[in-house]
C-alpha cells in the first residue's frame, strides 16, 4: 500500500485501534492498522495536510489543510472525505477534538485565531 510522504501529523482513534497520518508532501493521510502496523488506505485531502485529529466517539478524524485554510472531515468507517469545511483561518496548523462535546479547535497560525467546529453539523461557530 501507500509509503508514507512527509509525514508531519499523527492521531490515534483508541476505539478503532487506526491510526492517522497527515503526509504533508503527498496531500494524503495514511490510515494504518493498528493491529498490523501496515497502511491499509491513502485517502487524497486538501494542500499540505499537517495535524490530525479524532473523535474516538464519532470515529471521524479531522485534517488541518494550511495551504489552503480548510479542515477535511475524514469518516473512520468508511475512509472517505465527508467534508470539507471551508475558510476556517489562515494556515491551520493544530487541531484538536472534545469528544464530550463533539466540538473541534483549530489554531490558525497566520491569521491568529481559533476556529471552533460544531462537529455535528462540521460548520464554523463564532469565538466568544
Amino acid at each position: 500500500m501507500s509509503i508514507l510522504l512527509d509525514p508531519n501529523g499523527v492521531a490515534v482513534n483508541p476505539s478503532t485501534n487506526t491510526v492517522y497520518v497527515a503526509n504533508n508532501g503527498g496531500k494524503t493521510v495514511s490510515v494504518i492498522d493498528g493491529k498490523t502496523n501496515r497502511v491499509t488506505i491513502a485517502i487524497y485531502v486538501g494542500v499540505d495536510p499537517g495535524a490530525v485529529s479524532v473523535n474516538p466517539s464519532t470515529n471521524i478524524a479531522y485534517v488541518t489543510n494550511s495551504r489552503d485554510n480548510t479542515i477535511s472531515v475524514i469518516d473512520g468507517k468508511t475512509n472517505t472525505i465527508t467534508s470539507t469545511t471551508a475558510m476556517v483561518g489562515r494556515y491551520p496548523n493544530g487541531i484538536s477534538v472534545n469528544p464530550l462535546t463533539n466540538t473541534v479547535y483549530v489554531a490558525n497560525r497566520n491569521g491568529d485565531t481559533v476556529s471552533v467546529i460544531d462537529g455535528r453539523t462540521n460548520s464554523i461557530t463564532p469565538v466568544k
